[in-house]
């Protein structure tokens, strides 16, 4: 089995040496990079399976880079912060960001929410299809693009497309908050219905729904969520 490739963004030294011997010794392959600029850089010529990023980075804001890389990478993202405010990690999980570890951490809850990450995105992966049709749009979650009936691509996050792919995997069925936390992993309590909220409303955004009126992705209040389009998979 391939080892799965983890790149570590943060400025350090200890840090990266601690995530680094921990997540070898595990059996996973890291890099290790102490600014934004050289793991930019690198991501041209390599595309990591995890990217740990850091927010207090001397070079580059952390959140514009977990923004990017939710947009341009299919990597999953784990930011690892000291900032412990409720807002912070909040933001970070609208930005696209799937999972939020504060430190200082225990490098065996680092690996071990990597690995729960990755079996998820295997879970995901061993679909038999990645592609579905309704109202007169396609997803394709192999590229993270919704394509509309004039072919004109609009992209989406990993984080925004694994809502997408739940309430198109569950079409006319209530969804509860209850059933979205314990289907996308992470704790429940305000901070990840914030965080559903937003990348719901950024969904109903691309869709072109009208956010007083959405007709495909309906709010039950005190309940949950339904998706009443219909829905053709491959």
């Amino acid at each position: 089995m391939t080892q799965a490739h983890v790149a570590i963004l943060d400025d350090e030294p200890e840090i990266r040496r601690m995530l680094s011997d921990a997540l070898e010794e595990a059996g996973f392959r890291t890099t290790c990079y102490a600014r934004a600029t050289e793991f930019e850089a690198a991501l041209k010529r390599t595309a990591p399976d995890v990217c740990l990023v850091d927010l207090g980075l001397p070079d580059r804001d952390g959140l514009a880079i977990v923004h990017r890389l939710a947009l341009e990478s299919g990597a999953a993202i784990i930011i690892i912060s000291g900032r412990a405010q409720v807002q912070d990690r909040v933001t970070g999980l609208e930005l696209g960001a799937d999972d939020y570890i504060i430190k200082p951490f225990d490098p065996a809850e680092v690996v071990a929410r990597i690995r729960a990450r990755l079996r998820k995105a295997r879970a995901e992966g061993d679909r038999s299809t990645q592609v579905a049709r309704f109202a007169g749009w396609t997803a394709e979650f192999d590229r993270y693009v919704l394509i509309d009936m004039n072919g004109n691509e609009v992209p989406f996050s990993h984080a925004e497309g694994e809502v997408l792919r739940l309430f198109l995997e569950s079409p006319k069925r209530l969804i509860s908050r209850a059933q979205m936390q314990e289907t996308l992993g992470g704790a429940a309590g305000d901070s990840f219905d914030r965080a559903m909220d937003v990348r719901i409303s950024r969904l109903r955004t691309k869709l072109g729904e009208d956010p007083k009126n959405p007709r495909l992705i309906k709010t039950i209040y005190g309940a949950g969520y339904i998706f009443l389009g219909d829905v053709i998979w491959g």
